[in-house]
């Protein structure tokens, strides 16, 4: 396959179009035609479809396309660097970050890592969804606790726990009493929750009295003394030093893993592998404690 073949075809589908693509460039329209058409006939396969006013990509050229044009710009980019005699950080890091740790964390990490490195541009979207790193373009895609995933490969950089917690006027029951809860999420049934503490180990039976969908809402109905909830140490860490809140025991349950993920078909980039050491740096023992510091 002729690499700059490959080039001018994903030139012309990134900007719609030959020429846009010939405008943006300076390149010959002619020239990226003739090239498209070329690569077309080496593959046997019919790229775009070509109307009288409008171009489309084929399903194959869509393909194409998806899988090659990170490819082809990490080849540039580590072309760029070498001939500048170093390989900095550099171009667009696209990042998707779950909501709470977007609403915690990232702004001030965004921040400070721009400052650093100014010659990157860095995209972050906040969003719980589960996404198609390939397919949607992301650089980074950082998750809690995901599900195995051979295409995929990263690091935990910072763990959390769940603590049962309820405001200090809040009257913990008799130990067959129902206690109202908050919790994320759509309205559930009555449950039992497990509740670790120095005293032994139990279970307190509750009725959820709110449903929120979002982790901090839950924290500040907790404030207001509605009922108890289950929440992470990072968000609560400073209303339990402060004694706004106070934890009757650890909700239990497996560990709370925060992974940084990227495509395992990837080289890694430069500016990936930036944010993974400035992630280590923010985090260095990756406890909540750290991430719970950034909340002020």
């Amino acid at each position: 396959m002729d690499l700059l073949a490959l080039a001018d075809f994903n030139l012309v589908a990134r900007h719609g179009g030959f020429g846009r693509a010939a405008r943006a460039t300076g390149r010959p329209k002619a020239t990226l035609s003739r090239r498209v058409a070329e690569l077309e006939a080496d593959l046997g396969l019919r790229l775009l479809e070509r109307g009288a006013r409008v171009l489309k990509l084929t399903q194959e050229g869509r393909a194409l396309h998806e899988r090659t044009a990170a490819l082809l710009t990490e080849i540039d980019e580590t072309a760029a660097a070498l001939a500048s005699g170093g390989e900095r950080p550099r171009g667009t890091l696209r990042i998707s970050a779950p909501l709470l740790f977007a609403q915690t964390a990232m702004g001030k990490l965004a921040a400070g890592f721009a400052l650093r490195y100014p010659e990157v541009r860095l995209d972050v979207t906040a969003e719980d969804r589960p996404v198609d790193m390939v397919e949607e373009g992301y650089d980074l895609v950082i998750r809690v606790n995901p599900d195995p995933d051979e295409s995929l490969v990263g690091r935990v950089f910072l763990r959390d726990r769940l603590v049962v917690v309820a405001s200090p006027s809040f009257q913990r029951p008799a130990a067959d009493g129902v206690v109202p809860a908050v919790v994320r999420g759509t309205a559930a049934r009555r449950a039992e929750w497990d509740v670790l503490g120095r005293d032994g180990n139990g279970r307190i039976a509750v009725d959820p009295v709110l449903a929120l969908s979002s982790l901090v809402m839950v924290r500040d109905a907790v404030r207001m003394g509605v009922g108890v909830a289950r929440l992470p140490v990072s968000l609560v860490g400073r209303d339990l030093a402060e004694g706004t809140l106070v934890a009757w025991g650890d909700a239990g349950g497996p560990p709370i893993e925060l992974w940084a993920l990227y495509p395992s078909r990837r080289l890694l980039s430069a500016r990936v592998s930036a944010f993974l050491a400035y992630l280590k740096e923010a985090f260095p023992r990756g406890e909540p404690e750290e991430l719970g510091a950034m909340l002020g």
